[in-house]
């Protein structure tokens, strides 16, 4: 088990895939507003870096997984020009606003919304040319049944492309980022979405999670032949890529 799959929100009282639904519920309104200003809008540069690396393998039939609003599953379709994108999360709160982002975008033909459990996917084996995931993996439950899943659907030779939010390794946005995780997140988070917990529980999650060459080996594990990674903004961001 790894340390991030035994922190949950809201005093840790439950099901942690049950208490992450309601918290991405409770916060979906405020979601996007806060992402871009605590990032400073650098999320939408990471995003972009993501999908970029997918561009030369021309994918037809994407997933992203944890798609939330929609933002990386909006991107991607702009960029690859996918037939069909599915964008999958536990919570029917965040797909809702994404719905409602992709028909603005006039991206219904392509990009669908599907309410799954991320660690046992509807999908059949070998579905999808490419799989997603931006700051969504760490909310697992279980990280290497959610890994072992996106394998299982992709089809041999298929690529999954992550973002995660990870904690920097070097003095000194190391000591910065503490700094600002503990007191800028949590604090800005209550303001707009009046859900200090969820903020305090990004954070904790954050510092939790295994990142760099531990995650090589946890995606080598999951199934995946190749995996590399990339830091971005000072570590603050983690870009990995693995193929089937």
């Amino acid at each position: 088990m790894y340390k991030q799959e035994q922190i949950k929100p809201y005093e840790g009282e439950g099901d942690k895939g049950k208490l992450v639904e309601e918290m991405f519920d409770n916060i979906a309104p405020t979601y996007d507003t806060l992402n871009h200003h605590l990032s400073w809008d650098i999320d939408k540069g990471w995003r972009r870096k993501a999908i970029g690396l997918l561009q030369r393998h021309h994918p037809e039939k994407m997933l992203d997984i944890a798609t939330g609003t929609g933002d990386f599953a909006i991107l991607a379709a702009k960029t690859l020009h996918p037939q069909q994108l599915i964008g999958a999360d536990i919570s029917e709160g965040m797909m809702e606003i994404g719905r409602k982002k992709v028909e603005k975008e006039n991206l219904q033909d392509i990009i669908s919304f599907k309410k799954e459990d991320c660690l046992h996917l509807s999908f059949p084996d070998e579905t999808f040319d490419a799989v997603t995931a931006a700051f969504g993996i760490r909310n697992f439950q279980n990280l290497d049944q959610g890994l072992k899943e996106m394998c299982r659907v992709l089809k041999k030779g298929g690529h999954l492309s992550i973002v995660e939010l990870t904690h920097p390794v070097k003095f000194p946005m190391k000591q910065l980022f503490r700094i600002y995780s503990h007191t800028v997140l949590p604090i800005y988070g209550k303001l707009i979405s009046k859900d200090q917990s969820a903020y305090s529980y990004l954070t904790a999650t954050i510092e939790a999670f295994p990142q760099g060459e531990t995650m090589m080996e946890v995606l080598k594990k999951a199934g995946f032949e190749k995996a590399e990674f990339k830091r971005l903004t000072f570590g603050i961001c983690t870009m990995y890529f693995a193929t089937k």
